[in-house]
């Protein structure tokens, strides 16, 4: 059992399935008390019975009070795991779905903004008492990026780096901040990224419990970036290190897809 999470009130968002509800499952199984979060009502009220949780239907960016009362007035640790993946929204149409402005509107919304939100509204308390955890659910695609799916890969990054800002900034004030960046996971948003997600995720993909693994080890580990897949890290030195050798290696990638479309 991981101490820093016995009886912690936590909120997880997105909850209804994949990794959500397998981050769910574990801080439930790890004595939390958990509230469940998810647009699908019917989803969220089975996870949560499922964990003896509480669920919380709804928009991820308007639970937060409602979540707070049914934790006793006390979030403890946010998972802020709810997130959308198109295929397309790119700003061409060669190779793609064409610029669909709907589209980054909802990324940006879900992907970043929301993180933005759940921050804003649970920092005073936590910086007040000196103490907080806040995990954010980006994908290896803000570390490194994806083909065919721009708006994914711009706010992923948005996620990444609004997660690091909070850490640098509030750290030394208590907050625990863990950014979660796996590559391929089978979920339903995998099956969302189309043929792109075929080529480049399916073949390593995990399973959300391999996740919720990972992060329980990066909390006893007080580890900020946590890496399911350990091979992101080599990406990311290679991306950092020698930029175009990288970016050619990922023109390849694009090119492959581009011909088995």
């Amino acid at each position: 059992m991981v101490e820093a999470v016995q009886d912690a009130g936590v909120v997880v968002t997105g909850a209804g399935g994949g990794i959500g509800a397998a981050l769910a499952r574990r801080f439930a199984a790890e004595g939390a008390r958990v509230v469940v979060n998810d647009l699908d009502a019917e989803r969220t009220k089975a996870v949560a019975e499922e964990i003896g949780g509480i669920a919380v239907p709804g928009d991820a960016s308007a639970i937060i009070t409602e979540a707070r009362d049914a934790l006793g007035g006390t979030v403890d640790v946010y998972c802020a795991n709810a997130g959308v993946a198109f295929e397309g929204g790119n700003v061409s149409g060669e190779g793609a779905a064409p610029l669909d402005e709907n589209v980054w509107a909802a990324s940006w919304d879900v992907n970043v903004m929301a993180h933005v939100r759940a921050a804003h509204t649970l920092l005073p308390a936590w910086l007040e008492r000196g103490s907080g955890r806040f995990v954010s659910t980006v994908s290896a695609a803000g570390l490194l990026t994806m083909i065919g799916a721009a708006p994914y890969a711009v706010t992923k990054h948005g996620a990444y780096a609004f997660a690091e800002w909070l850490s640098l900034t509030y750290r030394h004030r208590g907050l625990k901040v863990h950014a979660i960046c796996p590559q391929g996971v089978r979920t339903d948003m995998l099956a969302a990224t189309g043929s792109a997600g075929d080529l480049v995720l399916k073949p390593t993909a995990i399973e959300p419990e391999d996740v919720a693994d990972a992060l329980f080890k990066g909390i006893e580990q007080d580890r900020f970036l946590i890496l399911p897949h350990p091979e992101v890290a080599e990406f990311y030195q290679a991306r950092a290190t020698d930029p175009d050798r990288w970016l050619g290696g990922m023109n390849h990638i694009q090119r492959k897809w581009e011909e088995a479309r």
